[in-house]
């Protein structure tokens, strides 16, 4: 089984950053993992088409240049999606949409192994991550399985609502704060600055780290100035990751391009 950078920066207590793509195609993971700076790449399966097949690719790709790998996960199927993701090599797992304690618990069930004294479902399988025969239900898959690091999305209303006992699950270990369906859920649609939803933010924030959990935070869209970055620094944020491939092949392009059209004037 394969060293996980981002457990191992946690369990050390040391910062993370970690960079997000749509493009299932191996060749991003490697170009991005090339510029030797950041520790994991999350393919964030939510929002674009893939198969089982991109999801090894990716875990290939990721296991050539030593950086860990993440993968978010629809609302449904999820238990589907994450073990098949663990199974192809992808080490840590996003859940989306959590709205109450027992939303947490079935994801960290998914995630954990199906052994006394763990409360998991995952049992062993002939996938990628074990060899497909090698490492079969060995010691070192279970090992494995306790180690990923299951990270969920604070977005929803229920979330913010049942936060603390979330929070006080002990298998969580990272959260991230989505201004986007949370504005939704409690009928500020596209508010993403307004008092509302920045409380909610800073309450994630606070009551993660209260509860030993470390909160994540996105570098993009808003959230660019270094003087943004510090204020998360300052309320004790460790981790970090930058805005997606698309969205930084967008700025770039419109930024760049508009620049042309002035000087062509």
């Amino acid at each position: 089984m394969r060293k996980n950078k981002l457990r191992e920066l946690i369990n050390d207590k040391k910062p993370s950053i970690g960079a997000r793509v749509l493009t299932p195609w191996p060749g991003m993971i490697e170009a991005i993992a090339n510029t030797n700076s950041v520790d994991y790449i999350e393919f964030i399966g939510e929002y674009t088409p893939w198969d089982l097949h991109d999801l090894e690719n990716i875990g290939r790709a990721a296991e050539l240049y030593n950086v860990s790998t993440m993968f978010k996960v629809d609302q449904e199927p999820n238990g589907f999606l994450a073990q098949r993701a663990l199974g192809s090599g992808i080490q840590n797992i996003l859940f989306t949409d959590i709205r109450s304690v027992e939303d947490a618990k079935k994801c960290i069930k998914i995630v954990r192994p199906e052994i006394p004294g763990v409360d998991g479902i995952n049992g062993c399988h002939m996938r990628r991550n074990v060899g497909y025969v090698l490492e079969c239900g060995s010691q070192d898959y279970v090992q494995a399985m306790k180690d990923s690091v299951i990270a969920i999305m604070v977005e929803k209303k229920g979330c913010i609502d049942n936060l603390e006992e979330i929070l006080s699950l002990d298998d969580i270990d990272m959260v991230q704060f989505g201004p986007c369906d949370y504005s939704l859920s409690i009928g500020r649609v596209g508010q993403w600055d307004h008092p509302e939803v920045k409380e909610a933010e800073l309450k994630t924030i606070k009551t993660a780290i209260k509860k030993g959990k470390r909160p994540r935070v996105e570098i993009g869209p808003i959230n660019y100035s270094k003087e943004d970055m510090r204020k998360y620094i300052e309320l004790g944020v460790k981790d970090f990751h930058l805005p997606s491939d698309v969205i930084i092949m967008h700025q770039w392009i419109k930024q760049n391009a508009e620049l042309l059209r002035e000087l062509l004037k």
